[in-house]
């Protein structure tokens, strides 16, 4: 996140952006109201633990442990999995996925007893941050997943109109966007394809559809009450105050949502009105 970008409100709002210096111990700087970071790791967390336990009064933006339960896809889409939401505005899913440990030179025999088909969306297990984990690729065989490196996971494609909803969750605040995804694919396309085909990072904010004309049913955003009650059941489970949300609506419904993947302390610069909307959930931290 570009902090430079909050500078003209910051100053209204009485906030300082102090950086820490990963060299010194953290008890020897600040003071400091709000520790805001994106850093996981068992030293850090032992470094954030016996902080807390010296500054109790300091708010930790997030849990180091909460984070880490968000660098793996299979763990992340558990916790939506277990939900248990009414369905008054719409059903939430997950898609059906099976986690490659190791060589996936049995990867047809998994997937046959996982009961998945082709096409299937592949992604790396680990979500790290780098470029490398946010790879995506299109498998329309199972042979072909062999040339793919494990750990990975397999995800059932989902026609979706070619559109994907981010979901930015600041605090109690929600902000969704339309972003440009994977096509649908045909019984043609299936049928005639073969092999693995990698994509660029979709659903950046150059690939935004918030200015396009779509057909109003691809364009409906998600109902907010049914995202208001997403996030404050998601922020109750996975501790967390910052993330994202990518959720498609299946192709042909109206209130099918599935949601592939959650990740923490997202790109906010994506996000209309990030700016004000930060710094007001800063100043709420202190403030509570």
């Amino acid at each position: 996140m570009a902090f430079s970008c909050l500078i003209c409100i910051k100053i209204n709002k009485g906030i300082q952006f102090v950086p820490i210096d990963l060299k010194r111990a953290l008890s020897e700087q600040g003071p400091f109201n709000i520790v805001l970071h994106k850093l996981e790791g068992r030293d850090w967390s032992q470094v954030i633990e016996d902080y807390q336990r010296l500054h109790p009064e300091v708010t930790v933006v997030d849990p180091p442990e909460a984070i880490q339960h968000l660098r793996n896809r299979q763990s992340m889409l558990e916790v939506v999995a277990d939900l248990k939401l009414p369905e008054s505005y719409g059903k939430v899913c997950t898609p059906r996925q099976l986690v490659i440990s190791k060589n996936p030179t049995s990867v047809p025999d998994e997937v046959v007893k996982a009961g998945l088909t082709v096409p299937l969306v592949v992604k790396p297990l680990v979500v790290d941050g780098s470029v490398k984990s946010h790879a995506l690729f299109l498998a329309y065989d199972h042979i072909s997943l062999s040339e793919l490196e494990a750990p990975m996971v397999l995800q059932e494609f989902i026609n979706h109109s070619g559109v994907l909803f981010k979901v930015f969750i600041v605090g109690e605040s929600i902000k969704v966007v339309r972003r440009f995804s994977l096509p649908d694919l045909s019984e043609t396309d299936i049928s005639t394809n073969s092999g693995v085909f990698g994509f660029p990072r979709v659903s950046g904010a150059d690939s935004s559809a918030d200015d396009v004309d779509l057909d109003p049913a691809v364009a409906e955003l998600p109902p907010q009450p049914m995202l208001e009650m997403l996030a404050k059941e998601l922020h109750h489970r996975l501790g967390l105050r910052l993330f994202n949300l990518d959720i498609i609506r299946q192709k042909g419904t109206k209130d099918l949502y599935y949601i592939i993947d959650i990740n923490y302390f997202p790109g906010y610069g994506k996000m209309p009105d990030y700016e004000q909307i930060f710094t007001d959930f800063l100043v709420s931290l202190v403030q509570s």
